[in-house]
């Protein structure tokens, strides 16, 4: 299998060093990816490094996954315009522990294959080189000319903040992990985003005058959206890979909120289907769009990818609670945990258990809890149909609400029209 045809074509190939394609060709080749342990969870921005990786050892090639406890301690000033907070030790060894977990869900560790992934620590080998050793070994290596060349630095200089010395050897402290990985584990392939290039290349050229060796190098564009908005947030901020922080059936809505131009685009960076396929999806959605046929696809491909089939059947059912009207023997169905996953975001109102002990008549209900303004509109909407309760339809305005009504014993749903919903909490 030709990986960079196949990246190519996905549009995840930016810059590529001369030979790469070749020596991806010629024989099973080690590959690295950094990943940088600001926090116990990647998000949707790690996943294109992460799919990187994936394709890497699909294609019969060995993956490696850094996680920089080292540089973590630095912080990577790469079009960063302020220095990034350093953190400690504990915190370290606790976010990569995270990450370790979730890039298993993805790669393949098993030491039974001859390509199985390795996860490497970059603090592991510089926790014992002390400074005087770094400089007189390393840096000598690297002049400050070519240091300062990089497009990343150039802009810190020229900024108001400039740039601290821990953050200017950042990139040759970069450079000397691709080095230890190229002499410890024959590793002659480093891979990221294209933020990254002038500290990648600084690796190889570290490695060309330091171990006379020849390494390669390719980076993937940085995404963004195509109204030229930061891919990977929400409203909420950043879209994470652990359930606990980014609901599965938040995940699955992200995706497919997606405008149609960036769909089309995303459709072939994150999945694995093939080149066919999605060419037919991108001419079925042409034709309709209003269907969201890629978006669905995608969100669906995804959300099994990142969290499983289950989670995606629980997203499925999830989405249809809130946009179709025959749900409601599904809300029934809910545990409070999956009821309050789909309720995030929709406004809740507070009511006291003792009001509806005898029951209270919807028109009073409506209006004491302003979900309507008064029992006059509250009429007109249950006259109208526009009244459901626990996506039941409300018929009658003399229907009682009561502690019947109550889903697992505290909450009640009210939707009012289409697309508004109401959480009754009730306490």
């Amino acid at each position: 299998m030709n990986l960079i045809e196949e990246l190519r074509w996905r549009g995840m190939v930016q810059d590529i060093m001369p030979g790469t394609e070749e020596q991806l060709l010629k024989e099973m080749t080690s590959a690295y990816v950094g990943f940088d342990p600001t926090a116990d969870s990647l998000h949707i921005g790690s996943l294109v490094p992460i799919l990187l990786l994936v394709h890497l050892q699909r294609a019969g090639h060995k993956p490696f996954a850094l996680v920089g406890g080292a540089t973590g301690m630095v912080g990577d000033p790469s079009f960063k315009a302020e220095e990034r907070k350093m953190l400690d030790l504990d915190t370290l060894a606790h976010n990569q522990n995270g990450i370790k977990a979730q890039l298993e869900k993805f790669l393949d560790f098993d030491p039974a294959r001859p390509n199985a992934a390795e996860m490497v620590n970059n603090f592991d080998w510089f926790k014992d080189i002390s400074f005087l050793d770094f400089i007189r070994d390393t840096g000598k290596h690297i002049t400050v000319n070519y240091m300062m060349s990089k497009d990343s630095v150039k802009r810190r200089l020229e900024g108001d903040s400039g740039m601290s010395f821990t953050e200017f050897t950042y990139q040759l402290i970069q450079g000397y992990d691709f080095y230890h990985l190229y002499t410890a584990k024959n590793c002659k392939l480093q891979m990221g985003g294209s933020d990254q290039w002038g500290n990648i290349v600084t690796g190889t050229e570290l490695i060309r005058r330091k171990a006379n060796g020849e390494a390669f190098a390719f980076t993937c564009p940085l995404l963004k959206k195509a109204d030229g908005s930061k891919f990977g947030k929400s409203e909420r901020g950043n879209i994470w890979l652990d359930p606990q922080k980014t609901s599965p059936y938040l995940f699955y809505q992200f995706w497919v909120k997606t405008a149609d131009e960036d769909a089309k685009n995303y459709i072939k960076i994150f999945t694995f289907l093939g080149q066919e396929e999605i060419n037919t999806l991108i001419a079925a959605h042409d034709q309709d769009p209003g269907k969201r046929q890629l978006q669905k696809k995608l969100a669906e491909e995804l959300t099994v990818f990142v969290h499983g089939q289950t989670e995606l059947e629980f997203a499925l059912k999830a989405s249809d609670l809130l946009f179709r009207n025959d749900t409601a023997e599904v809300l029934q169905s809910l545990t409070e945990s999956q009821l309050l996953e789909i309720m995030d975001g929709v406004p809740q109102v507070a009511v006291a258990a003792a009001d509806l002990e005898a029951g209270k008549d919807i028109l009073s209900f409506l209006a004491e809890t302003n979900i309507l303004p008064s029992k006059g509109e509250a009429r007109k909407m249950i006259q109208n149909n526009g009244i459901s309760i626990n996506k039941v339809k409300v018929s009658a305005i003399d229907k009682m609400v009561d502690k019947s009504l109550l889903l697992n014993d505290k909450y009640i749903l009210v939707q009012r029209g289409k697309n508004n919903y109401y959480l009754v909490i009730v306490k």
